[in-house]
């Protein structure tokens, strides 16, 4: 019953993450309890040095090998499960790994880890049976049964980061077609979605919504490709009448974003719109004010003012951190929601790496 209790919490809590290494580390911890086993490591195959490593492993950093060394190398290459009642007395045990770590490996069971491909990604192994001399068939079958969850849920994660990476360099290209008719770089608008992410996390919000508007606001100028050249790239001051016509972008980034049925289209729409508002109602399209405006849209709206002042561009030098946080505080309540500029303040470590990660090159 114990056994079962468990077996079910981790079909539960595994559908829940997308984090494989949170995955992974849950699964190790309960395989523990369950095989009553002292270590349990999971190895995954690295396609590109055709090696072993550990991305889950009980008391050691990473570890990496050969794919056909050791006994999880023969597991890997032959697919067939091993259970060995003395490791030492084993040809392929690899005794290396436990002078380097200091540990002692008595008994060893691993299982192949196999993907709805037939092809073996890599290998979950436990070690030293705490109540017997070896370990079981019981034993064996459990993990057997274990190492299924663990592929198949390993194999969603990879495919769910290959279309989430997909997805976000779409939105990166797209973002930065603007570039094409105006100034800013690829990189601005990289910035812009990680800061946004960084005040985000501050707020508390879950995983999914962080990842959401690193996503959508890049978006925010996507509009400015309706804007004519002459105006968009003019390096006067604008008319009254260009400037009209420039406030248009939000209204045609909505346009160009909204009716679709994703959380990020819609959201992307709304950033679109909204991102030149200000808290005292006094910006555009519709002289929104306070928290009339989207959030979303304010926290954006700070993140590209931030990092539009301290980007140097063909017409202008790039502020200092300093005189730039001058200004947001300065204008804390009047162009900016007071709280998200606190905010911003508060994380600027994390800002100043992000902004040194993805420098413009010139």
């Amino acid at each position: 019953m114990e056994k079962l209790r468990l077996l079910l919490k981790i079909s539960s809590e595994m559908t829940k993450d997308r984090d494989i290494r949170k995955i992974l580390t849950k699964l190790t911890s309960i395989t523990k309890q369950l095989l009553e086993a002292d270590r349990c490591s999971i190895f995954l195959n690295d396609e590109k040095t055709q090696e072993l490593w550990t991305i889950v492993a009980d008391g050691v950093k990473e570890i990496r090998f050969p794919n056909d060394k050791g006994i999880a190398g023969e597991v890997f290459q032959t697919k067939w499960s091993l259970n060995i009642k003395n490791a030492y007395d084993y040809p392929k045990f690899n005794k290396e790994i436990d002078k380097k770590t200091g540990y002692y490996t008595k008994n060893i069971l691993a299982v192949p880890l196999v993907n709805h491909l037939g092809d073996t990604i890599g290998v979950f192994q436990v070690i030293n049976k705490l109540t017997a001399d070896t370990f079981t068939k019981s034993d064996f079958e459990l993990l057997d049964h274990l190492a299924m969850y663990a592929a198949s849920n390993i194999e969603n994660v990879i495919l769910y980061e290959k279309l989430r990476k997909a997805q976000e360099d779409v939105i990166y290209k797209l973002s930065h077609a603007t570039a094409y008719k105006d100034p800013e770089t690829k990189n601005h608008i990289i910035r812009v979605g990680l800061y946004s992410a960084v005040i985000a996390k501050a707020l508390g919000w879950r995983d999914d919504k962080v990842e959401l508007i690193k996503l959508a606001a890049p978006m925010h100028d996507i509009g400015k490709v309706g804007i004519p050249d002459k105006i968009l790239n003019k390096p006067d001051k604008l008319t009254d009448d260009e400037f009209e016509i420039m406030k248009k972008h939000t209204e045609y980034g909505y346009d160009i974003l909204h009716g679709g049925d994703s959380e990020l289209s819609k959201l992307a729409a709304i950033i679109s719109l909204e991102h030149h508002e200000k808290w005292d109602g006094s910006g555009y399209p519709n002289h929104k004010k306070a928290k009339e405006i989207s959030l979303e849209a304010r926290i954006t709206t700070v993140s590209d003012v931030f990092d539009a002042l301290t980007s140097e561009r063909p017409y202008k030098k790039a502020w200092s951190i300093e005189d730039t946080m001058k200004e947001l505080q300065r204008t804390a309540g009047s162009h900016f929601d007071p709280e998200i500029v606190k905010l911003f303040e508060r994380n600027i470590d994390k800002i100043l790496e992000i902004k040194k990660e993805y420098y413009d090159e010139h």
